[in-house]
């Protein structure tokens, strides 16, 4: 193998032999295609008016369009995670892009099958379409642990966590200039060409790295893909079904409770298996490895927990467009995109725990700024420092969190390991999610009345508890973030109900705005809870079986020169 020169002068030995080319060569197609992925769980969520007009559909049909995405996503990446250590990480992620790709134009094209756009075609299409998103994702982490050096790890993670910066912003944005452009189609159309840079870039940079012969625990596919998908499910749609009965028999607590006793069920199998297993149980003997999956999964929640929340505070209470909410956001993702690479070389020269650590206090001190700054009748400029110390604290918390986690798996574990991070990462945003919502709507019955009661002592007395009993009705979800859900009675002089009308606006603004402020606070606990998770990690660097079983044997893995080189 020819040796590398990093940034510091050090001499630096790849771990796999790319014959020449320097370990940085293998990023652009893992990046572009992770960059597909984080956008289009984004990117949708601004064309649901658009879809409801275009498809005839129901908000709760729309809603499937993002929840069939993310569901198949969030099952699957634990079986993709290992399907790449048996059949390698260039040949699942090829295979991910690919469906991804293809299924993008489906999903764009799915308006003209048939004489009338039916919604179900998008929704089967966006589910397979997250099937192409859990083959790719694991395989981006574990080929950056595999290919690279430690001294240079970091660094590569920081360009990986720069992408997921910069991707939530961009699919907000993105999806609003294309909506208001060209037509919704092409929120998927837009992945067409970046999918196929990507294979070409694939097929001629990713090395075939040596895998793991073995058999897949098929028992031990279904128990997960069973457990997690109910579970997911189950938190995902809870609030659709106001947190009470799905069909026949079963009820959301229930359908959550039964997926919790499946994953219980894979995790005995897991200990059964041992080293054949799909998820080895051994992984979490490595204190890193299990404390950074509990990271993961905080920082995703708190990251859902926020966005929610803040989207309807300023597009429903201050009445900005989509594109301008976006813009309102852009300061965080933009600055986490600045520092995630600072932050994965700082993680390469000093305990990446305190990268972390300081990462998670500086997202726990954004939204307990947040949580002070909501204000309905407040200029929307006033969040842009807090959406910026957001965006710090997400920098430095991606990449080296990333890297802490697979730092102890050797190469027969890469992508098991890769592939329960990115499923914990995932189920930690849809337990935020769930959260949110229900404590949003249950604060929202509290707060939106007790302001419309301070409200109301400035209306003529015979329209008080008239007013108080609308706004109350109103009252308790998000839907209720809009005043124009309260109708003045009929009969009421039109001076009185301007007036009405101005005081709905205002108790619904300020109910809404301490609504979001309480539910930050659970944020701000949770996120606590991450910073002294990352204190208790490692700062050393571990060894290579420091995952509990011997190193591989050969890390230094032949790479296929493919055509051309």
């Amino acid at each position: 193998m020819s040796p590398m020169t990093s940034d510091s002068g050090r001499t630096v030995t790849p771990l796999v032999d790319l014959h020449g080319r320097s370990a940085w060569s293998v990023l652009p197609p893992l990046i572009l295609g992770f960059f597909m992925i984080m956008v289009d769980t984004t990117i949708v969520n601004i064309a649901i008016p658009t879809l409801t007009e275009a498809f005839s559909a129901s908000l709760v049909e729309v809603g499937w369009v993002n929840s069939a995405y993310l569901l198949t996503y969030a099952t699957l990446m634990l079986l993709s995670g290992r399907l790449g250590d048996r059949y390698g990480q260039k040949a699942i992620f090829v295979a991910g892009l690919v469906v991804f790709t293809v299924f993008s134009f489906l999903c764009g094209f799915s308006g003209e099958l048939g004489s009338t756009p039916e919604i179900r075609w998008l929704i089967a299409f966006r589910a397979l379409q997250g099937v192409g998103a859990a083959l790719m994702t694991p395989q981006t982490m574990s080929m950056i642990t595999r290919v690279f050096p430690p001294q240079q790890r970091g660094a590569a993670m920081g360009l990986w966590g720069a992408t997921a910066g910069v991707a939530t912003i961009a699919g907000p944005l993105l999806g609003g200039v294309l909506v208001e452009t060209v037509g919704w189609e092409w929120i998927f159309y837009v992945n067409i060409p970046v999918g196929v840079v990507a294979l070409w870039l694939a097929g001629g940079r990713l090395p075939h790295l040596a895998h793991r012969e073995s058999t897949i625990d098929v028992l031990g596919v279904v128990l997960s893909v069973l457990g997690v998908g109910l579970v997911v499910f189950g938190l995902q749609e809870g609030s659709t079904y106001d947190w009470g009965h799905l069909w026949g028999p079963f009820t959301v607590w229930n359908t959550v409770g039964l997926g919790l006793a499946v994953v219980a069920a894979f995790v005995w199998w897991q200990h059964r298996r041992g080293d054949e297993a799909l998820l080895p149980l051994r992984l979490f003997r490595h204190r890193n490895f299990s404390l950074a999956n509990v990271d993961g999964m905080a920082v995703s929640f708190a990251m859902i927990a926020i966005f929610f929340p803040l989207t309807i505070f300023l597009q429903s209470v201050l009445g900005l467009t989509p594109i301008q909410a976006a813009l309102v956001m852009a300061p965080g993702s933009l600055v986490s995109g600045v520092v995630a690479p600072f932050a994965g070389r700082l993680s390469d020269r000093v305990p990446g725990k305190w990268v972390v650590a300081a990462g998670f206090a500086a997202i726990g001190g954004a939204v307990a700024w947040l949580a002070l700054t909501l204000d309905p009748d407040g200029p929307p400029w006033q969040l842009l420092a807090p959406m910026a110390l957001f965006g710090v604290g997400t920098g430095l918390t991606f990449s080296p969190l990333s890297n802490l986690a697979t730092s102890g798996l050797d190469a027969r574990t890469a992508g098991a390991g890769a592939g329960a991070f990115n499923t914990t990462r995932q189920v930690g945003g849809v337990i935020g999610s769930a959260a949110v919502v229900a404590l949003l709507s249950s604060r929202l019955g509290v707060t939106i009345p007790a302001a419309a009661q301070d409200v109301a002592q400035r209306l003529p007395e015979q329209y008080r508890q008239t007013f108080v009993d609308g706004i109350t009705a109103a009252a308790g979800s998000a839907d209720s973030a809009s005043a124009g859900s309260f109708q003045p009675p009929d009969g009421m002089p039109d001076a009185v109900a301007a007036q009405v009308a101005a005081a709905a606006q205002e108790a619904v603004g300020r109910g809404f705005a301490d609504a979001a402020a309480q539910s930050l606070v659970m944020v701000v606990v949770v996120l606590v809870v991450g910073v002294v998770c990352a204190a208790l990690m490692s700062s050393g660097r571990p060894p290579a079986d420091a995952a509990g079983g011997p190193a591989d044997p050969e890390p230094a893995v032949a790479a296929d020169p493919g055509p051309g080189r």
